[in-house]
């Protein structure tokens, strides 16, 4: 079964059991990003699981393109990937444990859908503290699908009670949704390594088991004195990665054996000349980073490599990757071939991929070029130390770090002079560097819309407003291309091919303030595309919603007897009357990349 089989397979049955498929949103969060990447399945539905009604009503189904950044230098190995996609299904106020374990079960073990031998499935539930019980309806519905398939299913052995730590989920901020998870496992067969502890159980890390699925049941609201009480809408949120899912059904050891990576490890192999076996680390790297950077860069709001922000984890997944293809032996520009390779695969699903493939070549052969520049320069530096003196850990890490200079390559020259790098001096730099740099995106986790807060809201509005009046001030030819928003600013990127005039710049200011004194009521319509398009509305139509028919959220800001101000798809949230704005400041107008420009703003009052 391909990985395109195993998608549709999951579209497919939730679509039999009433669920609306809605398309994977942006890799690239369109409104106040909590973190630099689509991060999770349920990152985009923030908004609907604390309330807001959803368009597309309250059974949902997707595969949803995701990023994680955290875990770059531990690619490589034999499980942790850039890019996922992660297969999810979802209740807002609707059906609850019993559906959402049953048709789990039923997806994974009917032989209509993936066939998986029940006895291989085993799962995990909370097993209760303080704050709620352990969760005994999970385990009753367990315990009767198992033994209608005439399986064993004590608790303590199929079905095992962890606590909050692993069985538990949010809330996502201080207060909020939360409440007790199941999760599906399964039992690869594997002797267990005593290495990892006497007994093997659903957590071990020996390998023997592989969580496949989290169903989250939201059912509680944590209140700022640290007390649970009942959520009003219980939710059911679940996740499925589908590279994992894939390997079982395809009985391989690691995701990068199955029809996902295979024709691009191929496609290594025939540039490098060199095998995956002896050298699978290089070539998987090779394999995840470019194929991260494919999806990044094609998406409908793709970032380019740059030195800040998103653009620089584009710039470090692919110099990473282009530093690997350099070790196995690749000396011409190469990334832009294996992307081919994905957007080939991908492609039928992700349309965004081939009508951007022109985008992603130029992109990365420009990179490549660039990087190429900036190795010449590190062996410079490597020349000039070594007349010196030796190469210290610290000169290495440098070299690594500003020149992209691989420790190996720094190596390899100084073994053939009769020296050597300190590597646990190295190792300490690099473990900085891991720190400053987690510590450095972890601000970006304050904004936005999983906090819902009073100063975000009013931001988030506020870029409705600055939207409509760049258009009105500089042209319609302006789109949004980009937006993140913390509780103390809005930063908004936007297509324009020059600097904004300081007149301009003050028109638009004023056109916003102008909006916020007139106290114009904000209200929310769930539309069809066609009729959202005829309405006038802005923002990013994508492919597949005009495919299949469906509704979509437009706020529209203003009066419709005198001409609405601004009319714009979006997820929300917002301010039921712009006069809650206060007044809006400019800060500061700047270049982000190639036709894009970036506006820093802030509201008072």
């Amino acid at each position: 079964m391909t990985t395109s089989e195993v998608r549709q397979k999951f579209l497919d049955f939730f679509r039999e059991k009433g669920h609306a498929i809605i398309p994977s949103a942006s890799v690239v969060p369109e409104n106040d990003p909590t973190v630099l990447f689509t991060t999770a399945g349920m990152q985009p539905l923030v908004p609907y699981l604390i309330g807001q009604p959803h368009p597309m009503g309250k059974r949902l189904a997707d595969a949803q393109k995701c990023v994680r950044t955290d875990d770059i230098e531990e690619v490589g190995d034999n499980r942790h990937l850039t890019f996922f996609e992660m297969l999810g299904n979802w209740s807002l106020g609707d059906y609850f444990k019993q559906e959402s374990i049953t048709w789990s079960f039923e997806f994974l073990t009917d032989e209509k859908w993936l066939g998986i031998d029940p006895e291989k499935i085993y799962v995990t539930v909370f097993e209760g503290d303080e704050d709620a019980p352990r969760d005994e309806d999970s385990i009753g519905i367990w315990q009767a699908l198992y033994q209608v398939r005439g399986i064993n299913a004590e608790v303590g052995d199929r079905i095992r009670a962890y606590p909050k730590k692993k069985n538990w989920w949010g809330p996502a901020g201080i207060t909020g949704p939360c409440g007790p998870d199941t999760e599906i496992f399964y039992m690869t067969g594997k002797p267990h390594d005593p290495a990892f502890g006497p007994e093997c159980h659903q957590n071990c890390d020996c390998g023997r088991f592989v969580e496949i699925w989290n169903n989250v049941f939201m059912q509680y609201d944590k209140q700022a004195d640290g007390s649970f009480k009942p959520l009003a809408q219980q939710n059911v949120d679940t996740g499925m990665g589908l590279e994992r899912i894939v390997a079982v059904m395809q009985n391989v050891e690691t995701v990068f054996e199955t029809d996902a990576f295979q024709p691009a490890i191929e496609k290594i192999g025939e540039l490098s000349g060199k095998t995956y076996d002896g050298n699978e680390r290089a070539f998987r790297i090779v394999a995840d980073h470019v194929r991260a950077a494919t999806f990044i860069i094609g998406d409908a709001r793709g970032v380019v490599p740059s030195n800040v922000g998103q653009g620089y984890i584009v710039r470090r997944l692919l110099r990473r990757a282009i530093r690997e293809g350099r070790r196995l032996g690749i000396k011409d520009a190469f990334t832009h071939l294996i992307a081919e390779v994905y957007v080939g695969k991908y492609g039928s699903h992700y349309s965004e991929l081939e009508q951007n493939l022109p985008k992603i070549i130029d992109e990365m052969k420009k990179e490549e070029e660039k990087f190429g520049k900036t190795l010449e320069k590190g062996m410079k530096e490597l020349e000039k130390m070594l007349s010196k003196s030796s190469i210290s850990g610290e000169d290495a890490f440098l070299l690594f770090s500003s020149y992209g200079f691989p420790l190996e390559l720094t190596e390899e020259i100084l073994k053939e002079k009769g020296m050597q790098v300190d590597r646990e001096v190295f190792a300490a730099e690099f473990k900085k560097h891991q720190d400053l740099s987690r510590t450095a995106s972890a601000g970006v986790f304050k904004g936005g819309l999983a906090d819902n807060s009073v100063e975000t809201t009013r931001l988030h509005t506020a870029t409705h407003l600055l939207h409509q009046a760049l258009r009105s001030v500089l042209g319609d030819h302006v789109m949004q291309k980009g937006s993140n928003i913390t509780a103390e600013r809005l930063r908004f990127d936007f297509s324009h091919p020059q600097k904004m005039t300081p007149e301009e710049i003050k028109k638009v200011e004023d056109l916003v303030n102008e909006a916020i004194k007139k106290d114009y009521p904000v209200h929310c319509e769930q539309l069809p595309v066609d009729e959202a398009k005829k309405r006038g509305a802005i923002g990013l139509f994508e492919d597949k919603y005009a495919q299949m028919g469906d509704k979509i959220n437009v706020y529209f800001v203003g009066n419709e007897d005198k001409g609405f101000f601004s009319k714009e798809i979006c997820g929300g949230p917002h301010v039921e009357h712009t006069g809650e704005l206060g007044s809006f400041k400019i800060q500061k107008e700047e270049a982000v990349s190639a036709g894009v420009r970036r506006i820093k703003a802030t509201v008072t009052g």
